[in-house]
């Protein structure tokens, strides 16, 4: 058994959720991917690594895995959700959204801070922070 699946069946396993094969796999995906992907993106990748499933059961895995805390979606600068997972349970991070080839990264070493205070009564659920400009590709693209 390969590392990334590995450790999508223990994400599962922490979550307390049933280890489907639809979820290893796409779990396994986005753990492997190196940018937050679209729908679209992985509909597009399910046959090459043997995923079988229609667009509605990757919309809802998508969104469970959400719900959960082992992926989370960012809206890059097309307004097309992305998604991405960690080797560990959800922690707050900014995203850097690339203009040129839409992708988008999450940067781990950026943390939120938050420098306000929230009224009384006010519950903080989510914090989003999306940093645009050029990926080191498309910046070394340009440059030639």
């Amino acid at each position: 058994m390969n590392d990334t699946r590995q450790q999508a069946l223990n994400l599962l396993q922490q979550s307390r959720g049933r280890a489907t094969p639809v979820r290893v796999k796409v779990l396994e995906l986005l753990l492997q991917s190196a940018t937050a992907i679209s729908h679209l993106e992985l509909e597009q990748l399910a046959p090459q690594y043997g995923l079988e499933a229609d667009r509605v059961t990757l919309y809802r895995t998508l969104d469970w895995l959400v719900e959960q805390g082992l992926a989370h979606k960012v809206a890059g600068t097309d307004r097309i959700w992305r998604y991405n997972a960690q080797a560990e349970l959800y922690h707050p991070h900014a995203h850097f959204a690339c203009n040129q080839c839409k992708q988008v990264f999450c940067l781990e070493r950026i943390q939120p801070a938050l420098l306000f205070s929230l009224p009384e009564g006010f519950k903080l659920e989510q914090v989003e922070i999306t940093l645009t400009g050029q990926c080191v590709q498309c910046t070394h693209s340009n440059a030639i």
